[in-house]
This record gives C-alpha cells, structure tokens and sequence, in this order.
C-alpha cells in the first residue's frame, strides 16, 4: 500500500486551504468562533512548517471580507462565485508546489464549498485532509452528512491536533517546541462530541 493511500502527509508535499471564512457568515454558521480558532490555529503551524496556504472569499462584495481573527491578513485573498476553491488562480498555486500530495482543508461550508473543492482535488490524483473541527455548516445536520459523503470518497477525516502531530512527526523536529505551544489547551468544542460517542458514529 502506498503512503498516499495511507494519508501520509509531509510539509513539503503538502499545502493548506482555507476557505470562505468572512464576516457575513459570522452570525449563522454553527460554532464560528471556534472553527475559526481551530483554523487560525492550522495556519499558525503551516508558516513554521513552511507549507504554502491558499486564502479564498466566495463572494466578498456580497458576503464581506476574511474576518480577521484567522491570522491571515498578509495573505492574498482569491476571490470567487463557484463552489470550489480550485479556480485557476489556486491551481497556479498547486502547481507550484513541488511533488504536491496533500491538501489540507479548513473552512465552510461542508456540504457547498469544501465538498466541491475535496471532489476537485481528489479528482485530481491528491489525498483531502478535511479538518473537522476547523469546518462548519449553517446546520449542523448538513454538516455531519456532508463529512460523511467525504469518506466515502475517499477524504481523510481528521483534527486539527492529529493533523498537526502526523506533519511535524518528531519531537526532535526543529519547530517542535514553537508548535507544540500551539497545542498545548485542546480544540476548543466545535460540536462534534454527541455525533462521535452516539451508538453508531456518524463520520
């Protein structure tokens, strides 16, 4: 079995998405402050792992600009009306990733625009690592069925924390103690729990 297969995931084969999380969809996603901390937090270990990132707005005349907590204001926002975030400028930025493998996925919503971009890219040859607790739905049903409908394709479902641990590897890493600082205090609560301890996990 390949390490592709396996869902291996390298720094240096890999790059992070995040997507769409701006102003108007502050009041109705379900838990937004907290996918929003948990995405800030991915990008946060991908600038001292060195992975590239990809920033888009759906919309941002209409549903307002990136909110500011995620970290990102350095970063170049694609904008966008389509579902996916593979538009031609962020295949651009695929491209040039050397011997890219992995794209590593946070943002909202579940069933729209992170399922559109996880088909594109798994169309595409390259393993999806969906961030479960940095994505959300305005409902949380949509949600859950839409991590579902992701499996089933073939995307690895993971958190932000066993995501973070598979790229870094090793304590002896370099960076570690700067990340490991990152995720000292657990993910905050993203609603998750109740679907995963039910009799028969829905994700």
């Amino acid at each position: 079995m390949s390490a592709c297969r396996l869902g291996k995931v390298f720094p240096e084969t890999s790059i992070l998405f995040l997507c769409d999380m701006q102003e108007k969809f502050r009041p109705n996603i379900s838990y937004f402050p907290q996918i929003v901390s948990v995405a800030a937090r991915m990008l946060k270990v991908a600038k001292a792992l060195e992975i590239p990132t990809v920033v888009t707005e759906q919309y941002p005349k209409g549903l307002g600009p990136t909110v500011p907590e995620l970290g990102a204001e350095e970063l170049r926002k694609y904008p966008k009306t389509c579902f996916s975030m593979i538009i031609p400028e962020v295949e651009k930025e695929m491209a040039a990733v050397p011997k890219l493998k992995s794209v590593l996925l946070c943002g909202i919503e579940t069933q729209a625009c992170i399922m559109s971009t996880a088909l594109d890219v798994m169309e595409r040859g390259l393993d999806v690592h969906v961030v479960v607790d940095a994505c959300s739905s305005r409902s949380q049903v949509d949600r859950i069925v839409a991590l579902s409908r992701l499996r089933q394709s073939g995307a690895f479902l993971t958190t932000s924390e066993g995501l973070i641990l598979q790229l870094v590897r090793d304590a002896a890493h370099p960076r570690f103690r700067e990340i490991q600082k990152l995720i000292m205090d657990p993910a905050p609560d993203s609603g998750l729990l109740p679907f995963l301890t039910a009799p028969s996990p829905r994700i």
